[in-house]
């Protein structure tokens, strides 16, 4: 029987393996387009306008989640070498899971705010913001911070204003929309998409709670 259990908890730790690297090559990819995306304006006059105050932020953001401390405590079983292995994994498994999830809220919130560049230098066509595109402008960045609020006034101006065409394709999250639960869920349902071993991946509050271990300091 002992012998029985060691080798299904063996098997298993092979999908754990492998849960862990598929999650850590997803950390990486999205920690690439993190640090490709823009973070200043071409006009610095534009420099404190909430979209590039947002870009700036997912920078440091970025940075924090790829640099902040893993829980390098090894967790101890008596269950033997195969227990032991699975009581580590699943512990790397939430680091790289939540590092993925934080991740991916920094990357919808970059979406977001240049989404809000693309919208804006519609409403601008090259030009600089004065009385006759001031409400276009405003509804760019209500959007940007509340689409629900922003909703029916942004298709109003767009028939008045002709500039604002809001770009092709589904459009970011906004700020407001970006929440933990929207982004577990929306993680969790590519994963069984691509037919990937999501039996013990960890909730949403234990990833909240692997953050709220790591706050920023500066």
């Amino acid at each position: 029987m002992d012998i029985l259990l060691t080798t299904t908890v063996s098997i298993v730790n092979q999908y754990r393996t492998a849960r862990v690297a598929e999650v850590l090559s997803d950390f990486r990819t999205l920690q690439y387009y993190i640090a490709a995306a823009p973070t200043d304006p071409v006009d610095t006059e534009d420099y404190h306008l909430d979209g590039y105050a947002a870009l700036r932020q997912c920078a440091l953001d970025g940075q924090h989640i790829l640099n902040c401390a893993a829980d390098t405590s090894v967790p101890q079983t008596s269950g033997g070498e195969e227990e032991q292995t699975k009581a580590e994994l699943k512990q790397v498994l939430l680091d790289a899971y939540a590092r993925r999830h934080e991740a991916q809220k920094i990357y919808l919130r970059q979406a977001a705010a240049q989404g809000w560049i693309q919208n804006r230098g519609q409403v601008l066509q090259g030009g600089r913001p004065n009385s006759s595109n001031r409400r276009p402008l405003r509804a760019c960045d209500e959007q940007l911070r509340n689409p629900w609020l922003a909703s029916v006034r942004i298709k109003k101006l767009s028939r008045e204003a002709e500039t604002l065409t809001w770009h092709h394709g589904p459009p970011p999250q906004e700020l407001a929309q970006i929440t933990d639960e929207m982004i577990y869920n929306e993680l969790q349902v590519s994963d069984i998409s691509l037919g990937r071993w999501t039996a013990e991946d960890p909730s949403v509050r234990a990833v909240q709670r692997w953050r709220r271990l790591r706050p920023r300091t500066t």
